[in-house]
């Protein structure tokens, strides 16, 4: 029997998600308080903003599967917070990034951005990523109907593709095993979406003078 949380409850959860998606900040102003950054501040600061995107990404990307597989309906109620707060790390991290390496100097950005490619990958994922946060509220939906919306919105499954290849390059040869992990995982969400694609494009089979049940109509993504 699934859980199907009331009115008060699924306010609670949705207080509680947004608490625990505000910790790596807060761990960001701790550090920043009692100077606890390690031995290179920036690094960590791009590092650690960066694995925060990823793993909100991934968690965002898992709200679908998880709502089939348990009939949770609710869960995708949290989707926009978790996909905000992954715009909000992506934010930070590309801060830090031009703030730390260049000193917010437009054209050094520029040039970086034009002759290494794992910032060109990543910086091309933070483009994508800017209509989705801005298109994360119900005025967008009704502006831009549903159907435009969730195709816009699908952009998430290129930027997962692009974060990987990001985190593939900037990474050294000896130390692949986390991109690698994170690769395989956007791998599995991805495939999941692709296998129930197809499974929901099969035609019902339809006996001869017997018409198909219609409450099996395929449900937007």
């Amino acid at each position: 029997m699934s859980f199907n949380p009331d009115n008060r409850q699924l306010s609670q959860i949705k207080a509680t998600v947004f608490l625990i998606c505000l910790l790596p900040a807060v761990r960001l102003l701790w550090g920043a308080y009692t100077e606890d950054f390690g031995a290179d501040p920036e690094e960590f600061v791009q590092r650690w903003t960066g694995t925060w995107t990823f793993n909100l990404l991934l968690i965002t990307l898992c709200v679908t599967p998880l709502r089939a597989m348990t009939q949770m309906h609710w869960l995708t109620r949290l989707r926009r917070t978790l996909g905000l707060f992954c715009f909000f790390y992506a934010t930070l991290h590309l801060l830090s990034f031009i703030g730390f390496d260049h000193g917010f100097a437009i054209d050094e950005i520029a040039k970086d951005i034009s002759k290494r490619p794992f910032v060109t990958v990543g910086f091309a994922a933070f483009l994508l990523l800017i209509p989705l946060a801005a298109t994360s509220n119900n005025l967008a939906i009704r502006k831009l109907g549903g159907r435009k919306w969730q195709e816009l919105h699908r952009n998430i499954y290129l930027i997962s593709i692009l974060a990987c290849v990001h985190y593939f390059w900037l990474s050294e040869v000896s130390a692949l095993l986390w991109p690698l992990a994170y690769a395989v995982a956007v791998a599995a969400l991805l495939g999941w979406r692709v296998r129930e694609r197809k499974r929901k494009a099969i035609p019902v089979p339809q006996i001869q003078g017997v018409k198909p049940l219609t409450f099996f109509k395929k449900k937007p993504d």
